[in-house]
């Protein structure tokens, strides 16, 4: 009976497939045994200029050269001035530094004594700590003074001792300790 049934199933499936009238192909590539070639490797001249030979300067180019060559020291330095308000371009302008942390080489100590004696201009308010009870306002206070969202005052706040606000002058970091002050926290300035 088994083997009846088994049968059965067997010609019923077989007709309920789909007939397929293609034939599956392999076939198994394989790597010429002869190597591959090298690249070709390029020499470079001694001096190499990757955008091509310069034309000689004109005889006025040489022949101002010359004369710019000849001059004092004190006269080169007013050439570039003097070009720039012939030709009328924008003023240069000098970029403030202020703030920033050590980007480049650390100085030497002898240019830390010189500017020490120099009066300072700027200055940074640093939050030291503050009352836990305080956390809150003093969240808001730092938001007021510093265009942070609420998440990122709350970050700033939370890395206690931080620099909040820099490159201030001395009536303003003043305020800024006061109103830290009030609401309690402990402000510095540097």
């Amino acid at each position: 009976m088994k083997k009846i049934i088994s049968l059965v199933r067997n010609v019923h499936s077989r007709q309920c497939q789909p007939k397929l009238n293609w034939s599956a192909q392999v076939r198994f590539l394989q790597q010429d045994t002869v190597s591959k070639p090298k690249p070709n490797k390029y020499k470079y001249p001694s001096f190499y200029d990757p955008y091509g030979p310069r034309p000689q300067p004109s005889s006025k180019i040489v022949e101002l050269a010359e004369r710019i060559a000849a001059l004092s020291p004190e006269e080169r330095k007013q050439i570039g001035p003097a070009l720039n308000e012939h030709l009328r371009l924008p003023k240069q302008q000098m970029i403030s530094t202020q703030g920033m942390m050590s980007v480049g080489a650390k100085q030497e100590a002898g240019a830390g004594k010189v500017e020490e004696k120099k009066e300072k201009t700027s200055f940074d308010v640093k939050l030291e700590k503050f009352d836990t009870a305080a956390k809150i306002k003093v969240i808001k206070e730092v938001r007021a003074f510093t265009s942070l969202g609420l998440k990122e005052a709350k970050e700033l706040v939370e890395k206690v001792p931080v620099v909040i606000k820099q490159g201030l002058t001395k009536e303003e970091a003043n305020g800024i300790i006061e109103k830290i002050k009030a609401v309690g926290g402990v402000a510095v300035m540097e």
